[in-house]
């Protein structure tokens, strides 16, 4: 056995008992693992939004059985809304065909779109139901959002690289989602007309929580956000505010984002 492999197992082992909810144990169920897709930051191919006949919808159901229901997804609404948003539409084109395997893949900007169970598991989490608010924080393609979107939820999107939100907006326009809306901006100061919020949803990871996300989330509320450091795996974290000086955090495990861009990134 080699040094890297002896590595790699002993890594494995640790991360299976400290990941709690998510278990990072193999290739297929990395959540979020960014070294396995192309960081590219130059625009890829734009993604087209029209709606077509489906191609997928076989690749579509195997995904929604084996990457999100037998990995513990048991919400009815959220299994039902992953199998009705069409992934493969929020990819660039050469990305397609990838689209229901459940890993993340590259959406340009060096940023990607999220694994299909990471974006269940995040959708479960928030413990939403249809009318109520949600903040968004990271569009990316679009692809949370209109999953936030078909639960029927009224959904705000922020987005700060530029192209990306416009692509993403004109997307989600196309689609139909008329309750979600868009917002290119830096999301650590959230959207405090709109506040407060029912739910937010942080799709890329600080690596502190930031306080304007806390004080813009309604008593009650739920937000859910990776936390930890740039390059490294980081924590995924449930935080239900109590009252009005009060949180309360539950981790669900271990998660691997891109970091949450901040005001002044370098657009390529």
């Amino acid at each position: 056995m080699s040094k890297r492999l002896a590595v790699l197992i002993v890594l494995s082992l640790i991360i299976v008992i400290a990941g709690g909810a998510i278990f990072l144990r193999s290739r297929q169920h990395v959540v979020e693992d960014i070294s396995e897709v192309s960081q590219e930051t130059e625009e890829p191919q734009k993604v087209t939004a029209t709606v077509e006949p489906d191609l997928y919808a076989e690749a579509r159901e195997q995904m929604v059985e084996t990457g999100i229901i037998a990995y513990g997804i048991d919400s009815p609404e959220v299994i039902a809304v992953m199998r009705r948003v069409h992934r493969h539409l929020f990819v660039p084109e050469e990305y397609q065909r990838l689209a229901y395997e459940n890993n993340p893949l590259p959406i340009g900007y060096g940023q990607t779109i999220s694994q299909p169970y990471i974006v269940a598991l995040m959708t479960q989490e928030l413990g939403v139901k249809a009318g109520e608010k949600v903040l968004e924080i990271g569009t990316g393609s679009g692809y949370q959002a209109a999953v936030l979107g078909e639960l029927g939820l009224e959904v705000f999107t922020i987005e700060i690289i530029e192209p990306l939100a416009n692509e993403a907006e004109q997307r989600l326009e196309e689609l139909g989602y008329e309750s979600v809306y868009m917002r290119n901006a830096d999301g650590y100061f959230g959207w405090p007309e709109e506040a407060p919020f029912d739910a937010i949803i942080v799709t890329a990871a600080p690596d502190h929580v930031p306080p304007p996300l806390l004080q813009q989330l309604k008593v009650g509320g739920v937000v859910v956000i990776p936390v930890g450091p740039v390059g490294g795996f980081q924590e995924l974290w449930r935080i239900t505010r109590l009252a009005q000086d009060e949180y309360q955090s539950v981790s669900l495990g271990g998660v691997r984002f891109v970091p949450l861009t901040r005001a002044g990134y370098d657009d390529p």
